[in-house]
């Protein structure tokens, strides 16, 4: 047992350090990233030259009853929020990172409702 989850944890990170490899953000241009938990969805800015998070917004920072749980529909306003917040601070290009998940389901409903909002990747 012990050895099935060391070797899954290892592919969890070998799966991540190959998506993000390739990318890098700035202040131009962030890096868009998202990551998920049973419960709930995050999204940040980052700027990778300076080692900042630029903005961040997850289903946790919502006081919508209906919203702070992971789902598609919420998904969808975090989209819109980290938009919004990206046209605050200026931005209107992003590199999208999904980290080591596939893009299908509220990370894709997160990244449409992103682009809808504005931002292009």
């Amino acid at each position: 047992m012990d050895n099935s989850l060391k070797r899954r944890r290892i592919a969890r990170r070998a799966r991540i350090f190959r998506v993000r490899k390739k990318i890098r953000g700035t202040a131009d241009k962030p890096r868009l990233t998202v990551s998920k938990t049973n419960a709930h969805i995050y999204a940040q800015l980052i700027d990778d030259q300076k080692g900042v998070t630029l903005a961040g917004f997850s289903t946790q920072s919502s006081k919508e009853t209906q919203l702070n749980r992971r789902s598609k529909e919420s998904a969808r306003h975090i989209g819109a929020k980290i938009a919004e917040a990206a046209k605050k601070l200026n931005v209107a290009e992003v590199i999208f990172d999904r980290g080591r998940y596939k893009f299908h389901g509220v990370i894709a409903e997160l990244a449409n409702s992103a682009r809808e909002a504005g931002l292009q990747f």
